[in-house]
């Protein structure tokens, strides 16, 4: 089973989702657990603050090393072998093949907030993944398609023994082939005959031959 434990100050973001289809179908089967810590209760002083203004100046504030350690520490404490994820524009770019490479075990991903993080952080860190050449607000929504992206490739999870093994990107950077489903003609748009065929050797061979390159 794997196991993500979600530190940050928006639960009420991610619930939801996890909540939800696939991720839902993941939990009741025994698949994957979800579990959230609230940064906030680790924050300093009466207003239990987890972020400051930057050294040396400049906009916005940054998430102080104390509150993230020891919410961090909170989770190591009962498994020390947690591994920890962050979602960061420094890391290495999220693909299909890392998403595979996350295997049982459990995971704990910290979402970052304001203007980013005390670099410091970054030495308690195991994992360091970015989305992509864009800035988003917080890390629940990377943490979602970290998670997403994960749990729905552990085998009873999509329920087709091999939905992810034909998909886009389950082979480096191919695309997967077009597909159809009925009606056979739509406002003039018709399904290639041959998928019609029946002739399951014809048809492979179409598919491969229409599956592409990203």
């Amino acid at each position: 089973m794997i196991k993500f434990t979600i530190i940050t100050l928006f639960r009420e973001a991610l619930e939801p989702y996890l909540k939800t289809s696939m991720m839902w179908k993941a939990t009741e089967k025994g698949l994957a657990e979800f579990d959230f810590v609230n940064l906030r209760d680790f924050g300093l002083g009466p207003h239990k603050s987890v972020d400051d203004t930057p050294y040396g100046g400049g906009d916005g504030m940054l998430l102080r090393c104390e509150p993230v350690f020891a919410a961090i520490e909170s989770v190591k404490a009962k498994d020390p072998d947690a591994k920890v994820i962050l979602p960061t524009p420094v890391g290495k770019i999220w693909n299909q093949k890392m998403a595979r490479s996350i295997k049982d075990g459990h995971y704990i991903i910290l979402c970052p907030h304001y203007e980013g993080y005390d670099e410091r952080i970054l030495s308690i860190v195991d994992y360091k993944i970015s989305l992509g050449k864009y800035v988003l607000t917080g890390g629940e929504l990377p943490a979602l398609i970290i998670i997403d992206s994960v749990v729905r490739l552990i085998p009873g999870v999509l329920g087709g023994e091999k939905s992810a093994e034909i998909e886009s990107f389950s082979d480096g950077d191919n695309l997967e082939y077009p597909q159809y489903t009925k009606p056979y003609d739509f406002r003039g748009m018709t399904v290639p005959d041959i998928l019609l065929s029946g002739n399951h050797g014809e048809i492979a061979k179409w598919r491969e031959d229409h599956s592409g390159k990203a």
